[in-house]
């Protein structure tokens, strides 16, 4: 079964919904499977469950099937979230636009002119699909 893994911020952000609503849309027309997933970041003391994304998630689009809640913490937003795209073998990684900047300037600091779909190809084999803001 094909996998989409969708980061998002909790609560959800206007940006969030959309990213969601566009991953739940590539799931369905994929019949994937798909992962929600939030970063605690150790520094902050905010702490999402899994059962407060999934409310969250169920309040903005019903009952979802297929659908994983994921809930990580790390240190650096963008390393969690490259890791659990890893180790979860997605297929398909949407972000937004946003998080898309926030990885191109840590890979900046990796190579000269980083291409965030180049490189998750390259190191993941996965499509990145990368969501504007409405």
């Amino acid at each position: 079964m094909t996998r989409v893994v969708v980061p998002v911020r909790y609560p959800l952000t206007k940006h969030s919904r959309r990213t969601l609503e566009s991953a739940v849309e590539v799931a369905r027309e994929h019949e994937a499977a798909l992962t929600v997933l939030h970063v605690n970041l150790y520094q902050e003391s905010k702490r999402v469950t899994r059962a407060d994304l999934k409310r969250a998630t169920e309040r903005e689009f019903g009952p979802l099937e297929h659908v994983r809640y994921v809930v990580r913490r790390g240190f650096l937003v963008e390393e969690t979230i490259l890791d659990e795209v890893a180790s979860e073998s997605a297929d398909i990684v949407v972000i937004g636009n946003k998080q898309a900047g926030r990885w191109r300037r840590m890979l900046r600091k990796l190579v000269d002119d980083p291409n965030i779909d180049q490189y998750l190809r390259k190191n993941l084999d996965c499509e990145v699909i990368t969501v504007r803001a409405a």
